[in-house]
């Protein structure tokens, strides 16, 4: 028969898990706040599928969602619900996620039909190496290149 945790051992499950996530926090950036930003620039360009992402913008996102969505299952998992909530922001994020990508296709030259390459197996890892490549400079047809508009 297997015990169920106490609640001392959640709490105390959960102190370890928010101690390491402000351990890793520190690095990211120089400024506070700063790499939230990513996230909440790709929130704000919800439907946005023209344009160019840079690299750090779609790891940032990817991150974050990464976080949120482990902080949400655990929040479920301690609270014992059956998972609308991470349902929900699944399905609240999942259009940003998919412009994002499009977006950084086109920051590599590809059109956002490449997408559809992780439905094919194994070549569909193709992806994640598009996903790491790094930008084209100057003027593509999709846009400036948004790393150096910042610049």
């Amino acid at each position: 028969m297997r015990m169920q945790p106490t609640l001392v051992s959640r709490i105390n499950l959960f102190r370890r898990q928010s101690f390491l996530l402000l351990c890793i926090q520190k690095p990211w950036g120089q400024r506070k706040g700063e790499n939230m930003n990513w996230y909440l620039e790709v929130l704000k360009k919800y439907a946005v599928f023209n344009g160019r992402a840079r690299r750090k913008e779609y790891w940032m996102f990817l991150l974050f969602n990464l976080i949120i969505s482990f902080i949400i299952g655990f929040v479920e998992v301690f609270v014992g619900s059956p998972g609308y909530i991470g349902l929900l922001y699944y399905l609240a994020v999942i259009i940003p996620g998919i412009a994002v990508t499009v977006r950084r296709l086109h920051d590599t030259e590809r059109s956002g039909w490449w997408l559809l390459i992780v439905l094919v197996p194994i070549i569909g890892i193709m992806l994640l190496v598009f996903m790491v490549l790094d930008s084209k400079s100057g003027l593509n047809k999709y846009g400036a290149n948004p790393k150096e508009a910042t610049a």
